[in-house]
């Protein structure tokens, strides 16, 4: 995880305001490739939360009691991550 990211709500405004400036086109390559590569870092980093979310979903039982979310749920996230990011572990760490 990037020591620099402080949450998910942090991660998606500071993505939104990297989206506007390189949309406005007033930066220098260098400036645009910087942050490029720190809006795929915060984009990897909300990525990787929002499996973790999906994974702690817990559905009502029919009694009213909490179950762990369906295996299904979580074969089915496993796999959107590795083929989102098949250079990456589970952790979202580089293979």
């Amino acid at each position: 995880m990037d020591v620099n990211i402080k949450d998910f709500e942090a991660a998606i405004a500071e993505l939104e305001t990297i989206v506007k400036k390189l949309e406005d086109g007033d930066l220098t390559l260098e400036q645009s490739l910087d942050l490029y590569e720190r809006g795929v870092r915060l984009s990897r980093y909300c990525h990787g939360r929002l499996e973790e979310a999906e994974r702690r979903i817990e559905v009502l039982g029919e009694k009213g009691d909490l179950q762990p979310a369906p295996a299904s749920l979580t074969a089915i996230a496993d796999d959107d991550v590795r083929r989102a990011a098949p250079d990456r572990d589970e952790k979202g760490r580089r293979a």
